[in-house]
């Protein structure tokens, strides 16, 4: 096209590449910016290769004509064509233009249906999830076969979760530490890909194509686990989840591990007593997200409560964020005791009778999880947890 331009005496003042789809309008950064740059009137014709390249969609070839109806765009210039400020030249170029948008269309349709004809034959229309591998014969495309090295780890996976009652993330830390898996793409996988593939179907047969649509189709290729394991692993997990989710502990996410800045995470632990019943103790210990073998000791709730007392005592009153919360209590308080004594309260409590620690330490000590978080969440400083002590690093 410089070659031509050359030859032509054409005067090329700019050259812009553009490598987003043509196909949707107004999704071209480059494209829009030579629209804007037309108007400016920086330049008046445009060079390219075809009119497919300046259009795919209606859209923007209605910004095109629009500008040489305007008398800003005197030409557009292909290899093998010219289209100028003239009715039948650009009424050739809209045609043109709908013509590439119809093949644009049509392959659309076209794929869609080659997709949809493969998964009817049970064959998956994409890349391999893991554990299975895409063949590379044209003959054989879109079938998928076991990977010898990540099929049996993604079998171990569910039985881990069935038979030893694994939670996911007690799976993540069994591969990332313990084994060391990688993907093909030479990643190791995410807590959320160990999620994904407990809810893939495939690995037993069974597929959803798009997804989220609710098309179920029975895959031809070879399982790895059987439907009973998938179905027991779901189960397990949707337990877990329930058992989690009632869960809730006060401190949690709010502390960092002072040895390798995990987080720090919670768990119960029940002990039998000698009177017949049963105590229940609350554990806080560094989660080894970023170190499997982290030393960093475990701490009980009691423990650490009192070490938060430290901390409030150490930090300004204005960094608790307590004094308005503490006033709207006792004003509620106030206001409750007019209702109830017809204007003649018996007793008034003063904001300044009130200890903004003590009250603090109270929340601490007696409030639901939900205060606890909220007054700890008011503190500017990250508090680091180390060898069941409690640091404050701004």
């Amino acid at each position: 096209m410089l070659q031509l331009a050359d030859r032509e005496g054409l005067e090329v003042v700019t050259m812009k590449r553009e490598s987003h789809s043509a196909k949707e309008t107004g999704q071209r950064p480059v494209f829009n910016e030579i629209i804007e740059e037309l108007k400016q009137e920086k330049f008046n014709a445009i060079l390219t290769w075809a009119p497919d390249r300046i259009s795919r969609n209606a859209g923007d070839l209605g910004k095109i004509v629009d500008l040489m109806d305007s008398g800003k765009l005197h030409m557009i210039r292909t290899f093998g064509q010219t289209f100028g400020n003239n009715p039948n030249e650009k009424f050739l170029l809209m045609i043109l233009g709908s013509q590439a948008k119809l093949e644009n269309d049509n392959r659309g349709i076209n794929v869609k249906r080659g997709l949809r004809t493969r998964v009817e034959m049970g064959l998956w229309p994409g890349m391999a999830p893991l554990g299975y591998l895409n063949q590379k014969l044209m003959d054989r495309k879109c079938q998928i076969v076991i990977d010898p090295e990540r099929a049996p780890i993604i079998k171990k996976m569910f039985e881990k979760v069935v038979y030893e009652k694994w939670s996911g993330r007690k799976v993540y830390n069994w591969l990332r530490f313990d084994l060391n898996f990688y993907t093909r793409g030479n990643k190791p996988l995410t807590l959320s890909g160990v999620y994904r593939i407990f809810n893939m179907p495939i690995y037993y047969g069974p597929f959803e194509y798009p997804r989220n649509s609710d098309n179920w189709y029975q895959g031809s290729h070879t399982p790895i686990i059987t439907q009973e394991l998938f179905e027991k692993a779901q189960e397990q997990l949707k337990r877990d989840r329930i058992v989690r989710e009632n869960r809730e502990f006060a401190f949690t996410k709010l502390f960092t591990c002072g040895m390798c800045e995990s987080g720090i995470t919670a768990q119960e632990k029940y002990k039998e007593l000698k009177d017949g019943t049963t105590a229940k103790y609350v554990y806080y210990s560094c989660s080894k997200a970023r170190d499997r073998n982290c030393k960093n000791k475990y701490i009980r709730e009691e423990e650490l409560i009192e070490e938060l007392f430290k901390v409030i005592d150490k930090v300004s009153i204005n960094e608790l964020g307590m004094r308005i919360k503490l006033e709207e209590e006792i004003k509620r308080f106030n206001r409750l005791q007019r209702l109830a004594t017809k204007g003649t309260p018996k007793y008034n409590i003063n904001e300044d009778d009130v200890n903004t620690r003590e009250y603090a330490k109270y929340v601490l000590r007696e409030g639901t999880p939900l205060e606890k978080r909220e007054l700890m969440g008011h503190l500017r400083s990250r508090l680091i947890l180390k060898e069941k002590k409690i640091t404050l690093v701004d």
